[in-house]
């Protein structure tokens, strides 16, 4: 398999870096400001951390802490709350599996961020991001990463052609109703879709090979795997940790004109946002 990054060294411990750099992080609310909004109700059918929880919830909604800014770690709440921290950590935990929180570098800690609705894509038909997107009612969007024309031998190999044979590399964060989803990866074949030299990137590869290439795409052979981003990942993401993802390495077939037969003509390696993105197969009886 085609080691295209440092992904396989990767240290899934995360190492963050201890560097002393000036302090541009928001500052954290003031003590008083959960603890003089929110009072238990005894005499209520739930229990605290969920009387906690949709307090919290309100106050989200309501803009009381903006996107970035860090909430009191479980320790400082739960002791301003006068409750225990496992009511604090129960609650943040449902906040963070909601997507209004992210964990935070401090024990503890979170940061606010806007909740993300998850897609729920499907599998088994070969289809690209711009089709599914507008299948789920989305508006779907690209930002331009990296677009060259490479001769590398190891992208070569992949796809059996000579070393010198010329590939289109894309790089390309996309979107869906401006909310980045996946970081595609790519090489296309310019000796079998020699129209694509010129491509600025934008819309559906797909439709490219088909319309302006004239190939019919026979099938793909695509994998999944659970892995983290990278730190760099996560920036081009918006985020600011680094996160489970489901990385897709893709291998796309056309039917060679004249041939017969068909050959390679993509290889992409798409990283998906796991706490954007749900997968759902129909199994068979």
């Amino acid at each position: 398999m085609l080691n295209t990054d440092a992904r396989k060294n990767q240290d899934t411990s995360v190492k963050l870096d201890m560097s002393i750099k000036p302090d541009t992080s928001p500052p954290e609310p003031p003590a008083c400001s959960v603890a003089s909004l929110w009072t238990p109700d005894v005499g209520s059918g739930d229990a605290l951390w969920q009387q906690l929880h949709a307090r919290l919830v309100q106050l989200l909604q309501a803009g009381h802490w903006q996107a970035g800014q860090a909430l009191p770690s479980e320790r400082d709440l739960a002791q301003q709350l006068k409750v225990s921290r496992i009511t604090v950590k129960r609650c943040y935990d449902e906040l963070r599996r909601q997507g209004w929180l992210s964990r935070g570098s401090g024990r503890g800690g979170s940061t606010v961020q806007h909740p993300t609705t998850r897609v729920q894509g499907s599998l088994g038909r070969l289809k690209g991001f711009t089709e599914e997107m507008r299948e789920l009612g989305k508006t779907p969007s690209t930002r331009i990463l990296r677009l060259k024309v490479v001769r590398e031998r190891t992208i070569a190999s992949v796809f059996g052609r000579p070393s010198g044979a010329p590939f289109l590399h894309l790089v390309r964060l996309r979107c869906g109703d401006d909310v980045p989803m996946t970081r595609e990866n790519a090489w296309y074949d310019l000796t079998l879709a020699p129209a694509l030299a010129d491509w600025n990137g934008q819309g559906s590869a797909y439709d490219l090979l088909r319309t302006r290439c004239g190939l019919e795409l026979t099938g793909a052979q695509q994998t999944v795997e659970a892995v983290l981003s990278t730190e760099e990942e996560a920036q081009e993401f918006g985020l600011s940790e680094v996160l489970p993802c489901l990385l897709f390495k893709r291998r796309t077939r056309a039917l060679v004109q004249g041939g017969g037969q068909d050959a390679l003509v993509e290889y992409v390696e798409g990283l998906f946002r796991g706490d954007v993105y749900v997968y759902q197969m129909p199994l068979s009886v």
